[in-house]
């Protein structure tokens, strides 16, 4: 149920007198006698008003972190990278919403915010989303990795000034790696606030399974490069798998757990799948819910 002020495919809180039949309330006098139910004072004996529950649209807003760790897998590797994987899903979203009439919005950000459109419904609106999406996927298949660094990520600051920015009610649909370098706690507020704005938020935790979380290294010296910093050190991933794993788990653990308490719908989106095969699944469990 969401509130708006377009014609669109959700049920709206607000009772009317335009679409589909909720319910009866007794008449008061002088009320208009337009909408009393006759047939049911016929069988009854008294005056009931009958509501109807309006159709209205979706407000949504797809943001999509753009630092460089989002680069990851590097780009001139002909992987698809987690950018690239963002990219195609905030598309499709956006093309469903479309479709069912709902006004959508696109938000990049990085250590900052760096595009910020409101979310409407209009076709040419629709055409320049599509166009910054096709803009950032040509930036990122320009960069490669050396020009792709000092992009860093300060999510918790840029997530707090979004959720003030959209001033009422909307999905907000967030396409991100979750990797900072700030206290996590900061990362759970942020999300929190969305909440605390009666937001309904969508998490898409976007990562390399393998890599990331497994940490599915060749047993031999690698020089790993922190893609946000430049900073680099050489080592043989061999020696810290156990370690690396578990600290991973525990983190994407705690993230899970505070998504739950936070009411956010928390989605694993693993870039070796097809985007398709992640977002099929999570609109079918959508679906059944509502």
């Amino acid at each position: 149920m969401v509130e708006g002020f377009i014609t669109g495919l959700h049920r709206s809180p607000f009772h009317g007198f335009s679409v589909e039949f909720a319910e009866h309330r007794h008449y008061n006098p002088g009320e208009s006698t337009r909408h009393i139910d006759w047939k049911l004072y016929g069988r009854t004996d008294r005056l009931f008003i009958k509501r109807y529950e309006e159709e209205t649209n979706l407000r949504a807003q797809m943001i999509l972190d753009t630092s460089s760790s989002m680069l990851f897998p590097n780009p001139e590797r002909k992987t698809l990278s987690k950018l690239y994987f963002s990219i195609y899903s905030a598309a499709a979203i956006i093309k469903l919403l479309r479709r069912q009439r709902d006004a959508v919005g696109l938000t990049l950000f990085s250590s900052d915010i760096e595009l910020a459109t409101p979310s409407r419904l209009n076709e040419v609106h629709s055409q320049n989303l599509f166009h910054e999406l096709t803009r950032l996927m040509e930036r990122s298949e320009s960069s490669n990795l050396k020009k792709g660094l000092n992009r860093p990520s300060h999510s918790p600051e840029v997530l707090h000034q979004l959720a003030d920015l959209y001033p009422k009610r909307s999905l907000v649909v967030l396409f991100t790696d979750m990797l900072d370098e700030g206290d996590p706690e900061d990362l759970f507020s942020a999300l929190q606030h969305f909440r605390y704005n009666k937001h309904e938020v969508i998490l898409f935790h976007v990562r390399d399974a393998r890599l990331e979380m497994q940490f599915d290294y060749p047993s031999r010296p690698h020089r790993f490069v922190d893609m946000e910093t430049g900073r680099s050190i050489r080592i043989n991933p061999s020696e810290i798998r156990s370690l690396y794993r578990k600290k991973t788990e525990d983190y994407y653990a705690e993230i899970r757990l505070r998504c739950g308490q936070y009411d956010i719908d928390f989605v694993e989106a693993d870039v070796r799948m097809d985007f398709r095969e992640v977002l099929l699944p999570f609109l079918i469990k959508r679906q059944k819910m509502y």
